[in-house]
């Protein structure tokens, strides 16, 4: 994986500083997220486009639960999403409020597949059937032409909780 900033000598790659931190989040407390290519000149960042997208995403927004433990629920809706999702971590941190994906992903690879291997369910292997254990109610979900999760008793499912 090539690093996003070596292009331009100018540019930092070290870790943000406090102030670096501030400037950006005052920034898009003001303008709002998005058109991240001229976050960092309008906000006054040596950084390049893609690291303030990040550092944004993964450790600035307020609404992040850094650190926080994974519970049954959300391990468990985890487990649901991966069988029809797959390895699409951004989709399945979209119905993890506050969890990001790199979180999503990191807690996957660390604890929950180690989890599933451990009960004799081959993770590497995508379906509901071999997730007996979960809480799902029914192997009739799929997902439609826009990625949201269908029942065919119910229709779309566009707002998962954690149960």
């Amino acid at each position: 994986m090539r690093k996003c900033c070596k292009k331009h000598k100018e540019i930092k790659e070290s870790s943000w500083s406090d102030r670096e931190d501030n400037k950006l989040t005052d920034y898009i407390n003001v303008h709002g997220e998005g058109r991240w290519s001229k976050v960092p000149k309008s906000a006054g960042l040596h950084r390049c486009g893609k690291c303030c997208r990040l550092r944004w995403m993964n450790h600035l927004r307020p609404n992040i639960k850094r650190g926080s433990y994974f519970g049954e629920d959300e391990e468990d809706l985890v487990i649901r999403l991966y069988a029809l999702l797959g390895n699409r971590w951004s989709l399945i941190a979209g119905r993890l409020p506050g969890r990001t994906d790199d979180e999503v992903r990191n807690q996957w690879h660390s604890h929950t597949k180690k989890k599933l291997i451990k009960m004799g369910v081959d993770p590497s292997k995508h379906g509901l059937k071999l997730c007996p254990f979960t809480t799902f109610s029914s192997c009739n979900k799929a997902l439609d032409h826009h990625g949201d999760m269908q029942d065919e008793s119910s229709g779309s499912i566009n707002n998962l909780e954690t149960r």
